[in-house]
């Protein structure tokens, strides 16, 4: 009996587990519908961003001195922005960027650059801080209320460092949503900005009041504004996808345990049931004897 006793115990507990990752798997299919409505409406205007960015400079003389953000020097010191969460069960989400920061910054020291960190997130920071690699700036809660400002902050602290020549290069790392189901991490090149080649139809022929030079003090910082944002609002919806994915995989894990435990339990209460019947049996045939 002690046994059916602890078997109906870990059915409970089980029971007990699958409501939570079920009542986690709708929080997040919730939370990744906001998520990618936020992604889909602001990629449109972070290409067209960077678009009319690449229309000015490309109509910038070459006499011109060149904007900070643009110029390019040999990657003496390399930052990798990591993007990863502030919770755990996602499945693979943080794993998989973790792995990525990690064979990118061994791959940019064997060609001679000094990598350093900016992490956002917490499992990042944990990561990297166990692995003893230099991080530069860590930013804890971003997303718990993410906002253009906070993504404006995190780019200021950047632009500082690669103006003041602290910084030759710069990658932004995390996961591009593609779907509830799929997530792929991305290794951007973020700084210095590359402006797109546009063909001369496209560039059209404008006056530019003020100059272009002013233009891209303004354009260049708000670029590199949209840019973080976006890739925080990726790294969202993929976080919230992979959570979705994995709560609903642990709810179907945990129907599994139960029909086991369950088929377990009927047989050894089925055993313990001929056990006794064979005994009230072999008793009265003692009786009789």
């Amino acid at each position: 009996m002690a046994a059916l006793k602890d078997i109906r115990k870990r059915i409970g507990s089980v029971k007990n587990t699958q409501k939570i990752t079920r009542a986690m798997k709708l929080v997040a299919g919730a939370r990744l519908r906001k998520a990618q409505e936020n992604i889909e409406a602001l990629r449109p205007y972070a290409l067209k961003t960077y678009e009319v960015l690449s229309g000015v400079a490309a109509r910038v003389s070459p006499e011109e001195e060149l904007h900070p953000l643009l110029a390019r020097r040999e990657p003496k010191r390399v930052m990798l922005v990591v993007l990863t969460s502030d919770r755990g069960l996602a499945g693979a989400f943080n794993s998989n960027i973790c792995r990525a920061a990690y064979k990118r910054w061994k791959a940019l020291e064997a060609e001679g650059s000094e990598v350093v960190f900016g992490i956002i997130g917490r499992k990042g920071r944990d990561y990297f801080t166990r692995r003893n690699a230099n991080i530069r700036h860590d930013f804890l809660g971003v997303f718990e209320d993410l906002t253009v400002d906070k993504a404006g902050e995190i780019g200021r602290y950047i632009v500082e460092d690669y103006t003041t020549d602290n910084l030759d290069s710069c990658y932004l790392v995390y996961n591009e949503f593609k779907s509830a189901i799929s997530q792929e991490v991305v290794i951007e090149p973020f700084l210095p900005i590359e402006p797109m080649e546009l063909a001369e139809d496209r560039l059209g022929d404008f006056i530019y009041e003020p100059s272009q030079v002013a233009l891209l003090d303004s354009l260049l910082p708000m670029y590199v504004e949209v840019e973080i944002y976006r890739a925080l609002l990726e790294s969202v919806a993929s976080e919230h996808g992979a959570r979705m994915t994995a709560m609903d995989s642990a709810t179907s894990n945990a129907s599994d345990l139960i029909d086991r435990l369950t088929l377990q339990y009927n047989r050894a209460r089925q055993a313990a049931i001929t056990k006794e019947l064979m005994e009230i049996i072999g008793g009265a045939e003692a009786l009789k004897g």
